[in-house]
C-alpha cells in the first residue's frame, strides 16, 4: 500500500522542486562571471544573487491559499511555465538592473511553489509519515546542486553564463506535461490508488484534520501572526541567512583559494550536498520515530553552526581540513528542513496551515537576499571570507537557540469521535 504515494507523488514533486531550485541557484557558480561582464561590485552582486526572495514573498500566503482552496497541482503547473520563462529571460539581459529586475521576477513566479507542494503533500501523507515525505521531497535542494554543479561548471567552461540560464531555464518548460499527467490534489482522484489505501488515508487524514479543531476559533488574521508562526519565522530567516549566504559564496571563495576551472568547480562544490543527503535522510527518519520536531530541529542548526566556525578556523593553515567541515555542515541546515516544516500541519488548523506555511516561508526566505548580501558587504571590507562565514555561524547557533522554544508537541485541541 505505502509504495504507491512514496513511488508516484514524490518522485514527481521532487524532479519539479530540482528544477526550480536549479533555476533560483545556477547564479551561484555563474557569478564571478555574470559580476564582470556587469560591472557589479561584491555588495551589488550579493544584492543580485539575493533580491530574487522579495520577488518570492509576493506568491507566499496567496499560494498556499490557493493551493488549499483550489489546486496544487493546477497552481503549480501554471508557475512552471512562468518561471521558465523567467529564468530563461535572465540570460538576455544586458545592464545590472535588467539583472536585478529578472531576478525579482523569477522570485515572483517561483514563489507559491513551495507552500502548495507542502499543501499538495499534508493531502497524501499523515502525520506519522511527514517529517520524511518533507525531507525525501526536500532532498531536491542538496541534489539539484550536485545534479546541476558539473552540468553547470560544464556549460559555463564550454559556453558562458548567458548560455547556461537560457539552457536551464526551459527545464520546468520540459517537465510541465509530466506535472499534468501525473499528479493528483486528493488520492480519491488518483486511478492508480486501490480502495482500501484510498479509504486508509481519507479516514486518516479525516481524524488528523478533527483533532486540530481548537476549542475557541480565532480569526484567520490572527492565526497567522500567533507567536508560534512568528517564531517559525525568525527560525527560518537564520536558517536560510546561513545556507544562501553559504551557498552562493563558496564557489567564489573556492576560486579564490586555488585557481580551478569551472568544471572542476562545480565538482567541489558537489561534494558537501551528497554529504547533506544523508544527514536528511537520517534526521528526517528518526524525527518521525521518535515523533520529536524542535529537539531535531535545534540540534541540526547547532551542528551546522559548528562545521561552519570549524571551517573558518582551519582554512588559514590546514585548507584540506576546512573543506571537509565545510562539507559536513550542510547535514545540518538541510537536515532541519523535514522536521520543521511538519510543525505548521501538526500544530495548526486545516484552514490556516497552508498560509501559515506561506507567512513563514516567506518572510523567512529574506534570509536567502540578507545572507548573500552580509557575505557580500563583509567580503569588500575585510577583503576574505572568514569573517562573513563566522558570522554566518552566529547566525545558525542563534536559530539552534530559538527552536528550543518551538511546540514540543500538539497543543490541546477538542476532538471528536472518530470518522467512521
Amino acid at each position: 500500500m505505502r509504495e504507491q504515494r512514496w513511488t508516484r507523488v514524490i518522485p514527481v514533486a521532487f524532479v519539479m522542486y530540482t528544477i526550480a531550485f536549479i533555476d533560483r541557484t545556477n547564479i551561484s557558480l555563474a557569478l564571478p562571471g555574470i559580476s564582470r561582464e556587469l560591472r557589479m561590485t561584491p555588495a551589488e552582486a550579493g544584492s543580485a544573487a539575493g533580491i530574487f526572495f522579495w520577488g518570492y514573498l509576493v506568491l507566499q500566503i496567496p499560494g498556499g491559499y490557493l493551493a488549499q482552496k483550489w489546486s496544487a497541482k493546477r497552481f503549480i503547473m501554471i508557475l512552471l511555465v512562468v518561471w521558465g520563462l523567467c529564468s530563461a529571460a535572465t540570460g538576455l539581459v544586458h545592464t545590472g538592473r535588467q539583472f536585478l529586475l529578472m531576478r525579482f521576477l523569477l522570485g515572483v513566479a517561483e514563489g507559491g511553489v513551495w507552500p502548495a507542494t507542502l499543501v499538495l503533500l499534508a493531502r497524501w501523507f499523515p502525520s506519522r509519515e511527514r517529517a520524511r515525505a518533507n525531507a525525501y521531497w526536500m532532498l531536491c535542494l542538496p541534489v539539484a546542486v550536485v545534479i546541476s554543479s558539473p552540468l553547470s561548471g560544464w556549460i559555463l567552461g564550454r559556453w558562458d553564463w548567458r548560455v547556461l540560464l537560457v539552457v536551464e531555464g526551459l527545464f520546468p518548460l520540459i517537465w510541465l506535461a509530466i506535472w499534468w499527467a501525473l499528479i493528483y490534489d486528493h488520492p480519491h482522484q488518483a486511478p492508480w490508488i486501490s480502495t482500501e489505501e484510498r479509504e486508509h488515508l481519507e479516514r486518516t487524514l479525516a481524524q488528523e484534520s478533527v483533532e486540530l479543531i481548537e476549542a475557541k476559533r480565532e480569526s484567520y488574521v490572527r492565526a497567522l501572526v500567533r507567536p508560534r508562526v512568528l517564531l517559525m519565522v525568525a527560525i527560518y530567516l537564520l536558517l536560510t541567512s546561513g545556507d544562501y549566504g553559504i551557498l552562493f559564496w563558496l564557489p567564489t571563495a573556492m576560486e579564490k583559494a586555488r585557481r580551478m576551472g569551472s568544471l572542476e568547480t562545480g565538482i567541489l562544490f558537489s561534494i558537501p550536498y551528497v554529504i547533506t543527503v544523508v544527514g536528511m535522510v537520517l534526521t528526517s527518519k528518526h524525527s518521525d520515530r521518535v515523533h520529536e520536531r524542535r529537539g531535531h530541529v535545534a540540534f541540526s542548526l547547532a551542528w551546522g553552526a559548528v562545521f561552519v566556525m570549524l571551517s573558518v578556523l582551519t582554512v588559514g593553515t590546514l585548507p584540506v581540513l576546512s573543506f571537509i567541515f565545510i562539507a559536513i555542515f550542510g547535514a545540518g541546515p538541510y537536515g532541519a528542513l523535514g522536521p520543521f516544516w511538519a510543525i505548521p500541519t501538526e500544530t495548526l488548523p486545516e484552514r490556516v496551515a497552508g498560509p501559515a506555511m506561506g507567512v513563514v516561508n516567506a518572510f523567512g526566505n529574506l534570509g536567502g537576499f540578507f545572507g548573500p548580501l552580509i557575505v557580500g558587504y563583509l567580503r569588500g571590507r575585510t577583503g576574505g571570507f572568514v569573517y562573513p562565514f563566522a558570522v554566518l555561524s552566529l547566525l545558525l547557533l542563534l536559530g539552534a537557540a530559538l527552536a528550543l522554544f518551538l511546540p514540543r508537541r500538539k497543543a490541546v485541541w477538542h476532538v471528536t469521535a472518530p470518522v467512521e
